[in-house]
This record gives C-alpha cells, structure tokens and sequence, in this order.
C-alpha cells in the first residue's frame, strides 16, 4: 500500500486489518478519513477524504503517479482473494512459448503501465471501482524450470480464488497459463464458454513431443472437457501454418472460427452481438493474447503476426461482450521488452477492466 501525502504512523493496526482483508475492505484514504485522521498535510488532499467500501485507486490529481509500490491501477495489495469481487492476478510464466521469450515479465510491465488509466470510462459511463471490490493479489509462484509444474501451482492457486468466489483477472504469462486456469475454473462451473482474441487457435496437439506449451492450452481444454464447445468463439485467427486445413479441429468441435481477414475494414459490434447470442446465459471465459492485435500497434509479444486486429476492434469486443455471465478472463502473451514505448498496454489494453 502506497503511503499518500504525509501520513502519521497512528494507523498500523488499521492498516494490517486493511491488507489482511475484510468482507468490504475499505481504501486506505477511506479508512484514514473515517477514523478522523488529521494525517494530510494539505487541503489540496481534502477532495480525497471519503469513506468507501470499497478499493478506490487514487487519483493523480493528488498523488503522482510514480508514488508508491507497483500494483495494477495502484489499487491495495493483498494476500488472498477472500473478500474480495475481483482480483488481479499476475502468471510471470514464458516456459511455454515457442518463439521469442519474455512473456514472464508482462504481469510486472503491465502494473506499471496501469498508473495511466483513470477511474472512470467516460464512454462507456463505467464506474467498476464502486460496484466492485477489487485488488492486486500478486503473482503464482511459478516454477520456470518445470513447466508442468507450474501448471499444477497455477491451477491450486485458481481453485483457492474461484472457490472465494470471486472473480480471476489474470495477467499472464504466455498462454499455457489458461489451461491450468481453466481447470480450476471448470471445476466450479462446470464446461465454460469461450471468447478467445488470438492470431493462432492454440489447438494444436503437441510440438517436440510435449503436449502441453502456448500452442495446446484449447486442445488440452477440449480432452478434458474443460469447455462448452458450442459455445467457443475465437476470433483474429490468421497466419501461415503446417497444415492446408489449420482450423478442421476446431470446426470439429463446434468453435466459431473468425479470421482476421474478415474483420478487416468493418465494426464488430454485429459480430459480438451474434457472439452474445452464441454464449446465451452459460458462464464464459474471456482470453486475450496480445498478438490478436496487429503488431504495428502492439508489437510486444513472441510471435507475431500481420494484418490482425485494430486497437478499435479490440475495445469493441470487449464492450460486446457486455451482459454476458463472464466468471473470469486473461490477458497473455504480454512480452514489454518488444514494445519500447509500451503505448499499447498503458493506454489501451488496461482500459479493458473500466470498459
């Protein structure tokens, strides 16, 4: 937890009962403010003393954005998903990816980046930070030498927060990391539908001989029956392949297939409204690689491809999805030392949860 302004040191206790966690956390502006604390050393601070139920990041009208420790959106860091609605939660994992690494630091570039977005979705009129309680609950511990063990670590650790009952904002990692996700997810829901931004289907069977790697996550889903397949809908699809019908398992097995090319030029909000009626009341699972955006916009990932996906499009299918039963979503295949600016995760994919 940031210290804002010159805070006295009067409220320990209240602070650990803060990160420990209640039903309704309050922020930690809003537990200062509450308690009567005179700790702010100037007026300028007095629009940010309210009490709130909720975690509400604090705005850089009144504490610079570099100002302390690196959670997504500033927000509290806790210990545990108990109490909470929502929660972020970073896989520093790239073990699996199969051509250019880096993916393991996204979780940490991508709380950086986060300090731009704002509370507010003037658009969209969205308020998440008052309906929702919300945090940063840190990262899995990952083994980066075991990749199948880390999906055992991911998948314990997602039973823990889905059994909470609360709601699985992942930052990956490369997208290996749905798989054990999935897992824990389908555990409690049941076989969950599917909304997968992507250059690539992830269906393949197996590469070097291992079965599990960035390229398997949905195939390993379907052995298991981790999804409703009628209801899986992945879109951006394009690129070369080692095969003349790429996509036959997945039209097999019922997906919704729309490549890139036939996104080109149009809005996709008809698109998602079809893709609505797709999922009907079913719990869905949304999973965004970074490389379903076209590289001249979002060029820090390990393999990526051209002609996908606009900045646009991406906020329309997110917004699309809009009223359906989501119980969960990730964004994957994040490698920041690709995008030097890092303009894309800062000002456009971190807008996804105000949207």
């Amino acid at each position: 937890m940031c210290l804002i302004g010159k805070l006295t040191c009067s409220h320990t206790s209240l602070q650990v009962r803060v990160a420990a966690g209640s039903a309704r956390p309050a922020s930690l502006l809003g537990a200062l403010s509450s308690s009567g604390s005179k700790s702010f050393s100037s007026g300028r601070f007095a629009q940010q003393c309210f009490y709130s139920d909720f975690n509400v990041p604090p705005s850089a009208e009144f504490v610079a954005r570099p100002v302390g420790i690196c959670s997504l959106f500033k927000l509290p860091i806790r210990t545990s998903a108990e109490g909470l609605d929502a929660a972020f939660v970073g896989i520093p994992l790239d073990t699996g990816t199969s051509n250019r690494p880096g993916a393991r630091f996204g979780p940490r570039h991508i709380r950086a980046e986060s300090v731009m977005v704002r509370r507010f979705n003037p658009s969209t009129r969205t308020d998440p930070y008052h309906s929702l309680v919300v945090a940063d609950i840190g990262d899995v511990d990952v083994n980066l030498y075991d990749l199948k063990d880390s999906c055992g670590r991911i998948r314990k650790a997602f039973q823990t927060i889905v059994a909470n009952g609360c709601f699985p904002l992942t930052m990956g990692g490369d997208h290996t990391i749905t798989y054990p996700i999935l897992q824990a997810v389908a555990e409690k829901h049941g076989p969950v539908g599917l909304v997968h931004v992507d250059a690539h289907t992830d269906t393949g069977d197996q590469a070097l001989g291992e079965k599990i790697y960035h390229g398997t996550p949905f195939r390993r889903c379907v052995d298991e029956g981790l999804l409703d397949c009628k209801r899986v809908a992945q879109i951006g699809i394009r690129g070369s392949s080692y095969s003349q019908d790429p996509y036959q398992y997945c039209w097999d097995q019922g997906f919704r297939i729309v490549l890139a090319e036939d996104c080109w030029m149009k809005s996709l909000v008809p698109l998602m409204a079809e893709v609505r009626e797709q999922m009907g009341d079913g719990p869905v699972y949304i999973s965004f690689d970074i490389d379903g955006i076209d590289p001249a916009y979002a060029p820090g990932t390990g393999t990526p491809e051209i002609a996908g996906l606009t900045p646009a499009q991406a906020l329309e299918i997110i917004r699309g999805c809009r009223g359906l039963n989501i119980i969960g979503c990730d964004l994957v295949e994040v490698a920041p030392m690709y995008d030097l600016t890092g303009e894309w995760m800062g000002q456009s994919i971190l807008q996804f949860l105000p949207t």
